[in-house]
C-alpha cells in the first residue's frame, strides 16, 4: 500500500485548559474522499483548521506526503479550504473571485481568464461569469467557491460544512456534483460536516469524533451496521439499544438478559463473560412488527406511541418495558397494511445476526 497522503500522529490542540483534539491518530489516503463528522464542540473544525494551517498543534505531528507541517504557514500549504461562509469577494465578478488566486500566483491575464472560465463551465454557471457574486443565488455562489480553489489544481481540498446554508433539495444536487468531481479528478477531499446525510452519501470513510477522541473510523455501511460504541450507536442512525447481563457466550452466540426480554447477539470477536453487563444494537429497519406474537428468538412487546412520515419511509416510536424507547423504520406501504393506531400493544422481533454488541465508548 502506497503512504498516505495525510497523517496525523498523537496530535492535540489545547485552548488554554480545554481539550479540543485529544491524541489523534489517522491517515488519509490520496484520492480519497473522507468524511469528519460529530455534534458540534467535537473537534472536527478544530482538525481541518490545522490540516489548512490556521491552528497550530499543541503536540504530536501532522505530515502532508512526508513532510512535517506543524509550523508551515497557510499559504505555504497546497491545502485550499471552501469554508462554510464561502469568503468570496463581494465586489468582485464570479470570474474575478475564481482567478484571485491565480492571480496571487503570477499567472497571466489571458490564461487566468481561460481557466477561469473553463472551471466556470465545469460548474455549469459559464453563463454568470461576469455578474457580481453578491447578486448569484446560494448554490451559484457555492460553485464559484468551489471553482476557485479547485482551479489551483491542488492535491487535496478541505471543506468546512460547505453545504450548511443551502435547502434540502439543493444539498442533494450539490452532493452529487461534488461526488462526482472528487472521481473524476481523483483529489483528496477532507469534508467536515454535522450531517449524517451527507456523509453517508458522498465519503469513502468516514471519522467520527466525540469531545476531542476519535469515536470509530470506518466505511459509512460499517460505521452504520455496526457502531463501535454507545456514543456512535445513539449518534448514528435509528438504533435500538438493549442493557443487560450476559448469561452466555459462545459461536453460536451471545445470550444477554434484559428488562425486556432474553435475547441472542452475535458474538464479537473479543466476546464478553458470562455475568458481565453488556449492550447490543439494532438498526431500526432491520427489526419487524407485527400484532401477533411471532416464533423468533428475540422478540418483545412494545406500545406504539407516535409515528414519523418522512417521504415513503416512516419511523415508528414504541415503548417497552421500563419505559424503553424502541423503534422501527417501514415503508408506508407495509404500515398502511397493518393498520396501526397509538397505543396498540405489538410484537418487535430481529435475527440475532443483527443485532451487534457495543464496546465500552
Amino acid at each position: 500500500m502506497t503512504a498516505p497522503l495525510v497523517t496525523f500522529r498523537n496530535v492535540e490542540k489545547r485552548f488554554d485548559d480545554f481539550v479540543a483534539v485529544r491524541d489523534m491518530t489517522l491517515d488519509i489516503h490520496e484520492g480519497e474522499f473522507l468524511a469528519i463528522m460529530g455534534s458540534s464542540g467535537c473537534g472536527k473544525t478544530t482538525t481541518l483548521r490545522m490540516l489548512a494551517g490556521l491552528d497550530t498543534p499543541t503536540g504530536g505531528e501532522i505530515r502532508i506526503g512526508g513532510e512535517l507541517m506543524n509550523d508551515v504557514k497557510p499559504h505555504e500549504r497546497d491545502t485550499p479550504l471552501v469554508w462554510q461562509s464561502l469568503a468570496l469577494f463581494p465586489f468582485l465578478t464570479a470570474r474575478e473571485n475564481v482567478e484571485f488566486g491565480l492571480k496571487m500566483r503570477g499567472i497571466s491575464g489571458a490564461e487566468r481568464k481561460r481557466r477561469a472560465l473553463d472551471w466556470l463551465d465545469r460548474m455549469q454557471i459559464s453563463e454568470f461569469s461576469e455578474r457580481n457574486v453578491a447578486t448569484l443565488s446560494g448554490g451559484q455562489r457555492q460553485r464559484v467557491a468551489l471553482a476557485r480553489s479547485l482551479v489551483m489544481e491542488p492535491k487535496m481540498l478541505l471543506l468546512d460544512e460547505p453545504l450548511s446554508a443551502l435547502d434540502a433539495n439543493l444539498v442533494i444536487r450539490m452532493q452529487g456534483l461534488l461526488t462526482q468531481l472528487q472521481k473524476e479528478l481523483g483529489i483528496t477531499f477532507i469534508y467536515v460536516t454535522h450531517s449524517q446525510s451527507e456523509a453517508f452519501a458522498m465519503a469513502d470513510r468516514v471519522v467520527i469524533m466525540s469531545q476531542g477522541d476519535i469515536a470509530q473510523i470506518g466505511a459509512p455501511r460499517d460505521i452504520y451496521r455496526s457502531p463501535a460504541n454507545r456514543f456512535v450507536a445513539e449518534f448514528v442512525g435509528r438504533n435500538n439499544i438493549l442493557t443487560g447481563q450476559v448469561s452466555s457466550s459462545d459461536a453460536t452466540g451471545t445470550r444477554i438478559t434484559t428488562p425486556q426480554g432474553a435475547f441472542v447477539a452475535s458474538t464479537p470477536q473479543s466476546p464478553p463473560n458470562a455475568g458481565q453487563s453488556a449492550s447490543f444494537t439494532v438498526s431500526a429497519d432491520l427489526v419487524s412488527l407485527s400484532a401477533t406474537e411471532p416464533s423468533a428468538d428475540n422478540k418483545a412487546q412494545a406500545t406504539l406511541i407516535s409515528e414519523e412520515f418522512i417521504g415513503t419511509v416512516v419511523t415508528l416510536f414504541l415503548e417497552g418495558a421500563e419505559g424503553l424507547e424502541f423503534k422501527v423504520q417501514m415503508q408506508e406501504r407495509a404500515l398502511m397494511a397493518l393498520d396501526l393506531e397509538p397505543g396498540m400493544t405489538l410484537w418487535l422481533s430481529w435475527d440475532a445476526q443483527n443485532a451487534n454488541i457495543l464496546g465500552e465508548s
